[in-house]
């Protein structure tokens, strides 16, 4: 920097604040621009007769106690970080063949693609093919898991969470659903210990996202829409975001700490995601997580509104009725499945590029 007196060039530490000047006995101040700041932003199973009685889960509102505040004056870092569920329900009716090969799908694509750390600090796995029990898809263990991604998050922090398994509706008991139900994911255990909901993913990972910190959750499961209860949700129709903040006239809090949150789901609050075995010798699949990794490998700086349009496309020249998550043997029709962009803030989807 430059004397504002006697016009000296002079260096200053990248942190110092204040330089006092030998000569001409000013004291100089370094302005330290800060980042941009980011708008904020149990359930029924109505399919299954496993749930025809109503689900008894408790709803989950643990909020976190402690959000930590971005000072600009900090120094920022980059980390990758990742957690990858897949569940296939071993020993049980609702059995899934598709997820263990969806985790190791994006697993390779996170690695590969994006140059995620190939490591356990990095990416954190949990499938029932783990020896680690605690690396089992439980529902503490996914939890525990929530938490670990978020902790200690700095500005330049890419996240990633992923999940394939089933994906369930309940009422929504606090009326901060625009369609009234709750989303949710189903670990292993759900039929004992419950379902994760929406709300509780919100609060756990969307809140905890400082200046600078970005997160993309990716799920492939049923009525997985608005799993994250963002506040904002992008209308391939009409070309622009659509508002999905609570109704309530006192709404939970649903934003970040300042952060940017996306989520890219298989298919709609209402509809079902599918498992195929239609792509030849890769065994079972989800549609949308092998679609996804395929897009993105053979157009490697496609944008977010790209890659929506070509996973749209590309789902409806596949017969999705083979496979069909939790209820297929019941049905035999077409399956409509559309995959669904939201985010915790507005941005140009044809000019972002997707990146993780």
């Amino acid at each position: 920097m430059t004397r504002r007196n006697c016009q000296k060039e002079i260096s200053m530490p990248p942190l110092a604040n204040q330089h006092h000047c030998p000569v001409c006995h000013t004291v100089n101040t370094s302005i330290h621009g800060d980042g941009l700041q980011g708008q904020d932003q149990g359930r029924h199973c109505s399919i299954s007769k496993w749930f025809k009685d109503g689900c008894n889960v408790i709803r989950q509102n643990q909020m976190p106690s402690d959000i930590s505040s971005y000072s600009s004056s900090q120094e920022q870092h980059i980390n990758k970080r990742a957690l990858l569920c897949g569940v296939t329900y071993r020993k049980k009716k609702l059995r899934l063949k598709g997820p263990s090969n969806d985790v190791k799908n994006m697993k390779e694509l996170l690695v590969k693609r994006f140059h995620f750390p190939d490591d356990q600090d990095h990416i954190r796995v949990l499938t029932e093919e783990e020896k680690n029990p605690n690396s089992i898809p439980t529902k503490k263990n996914i939890e525990e898991s929530l938490k670990w991604l978020v902790k200690d998050c700095q500005p330049g922090d890419s996240l990633v969470f992923y999940f394939s398994g089933h994906g369930l509706r309940q009422p929504d008991f606090i009326e901060d659903e625009r369609d009234g139900f709750d989303e949710t994911i189903c670990p292993t255990d759900f039929i004992q210990e419950g379902m994760i909901l929406d709300n509780y993913i919100n609060s756990t990972i969307v809140w905890p996202l400082k200046v600078g910190v970005k997160l993309h959750a990716i799920v492939d499961s049923c009525h997985s829409g608005t799993i994250l209860d963002l506040i904002y949700v992008y209308d391939r129709e009409k070309k622009t975001w659509s508002d999905n903040s609570p109704p309530s006239k006192n709404p939970l809090r649903k934003s970040t700490s300042g952060g940017m949150a996306i989520c890219l789901s298989a298919c709609g609050d209402d509809q079902l995601a599918v498992d195929t075995s239609a792509f030849r010798g890769k065994g079972m699949n989800g549609v949308m997580t092998y679609l996804l990794a395929k897009i993105i490998r053979e157009n490697l700086h496609i944008t977010y509104g790209d890659l929506l349009e070509k996973l749209h496309k590309e789902i409806e020249q596949i017969k999705v009725g083979r496979c069909h998550r939790l209820l297929g043997r019941f049905f035999r029709q077409s399956i409509t499945q559309g995959p669904l962009l939201s985010s915790s803030q507005q941005f140009e989807v044809f000019s972002r590029k997707f990146t993780l």
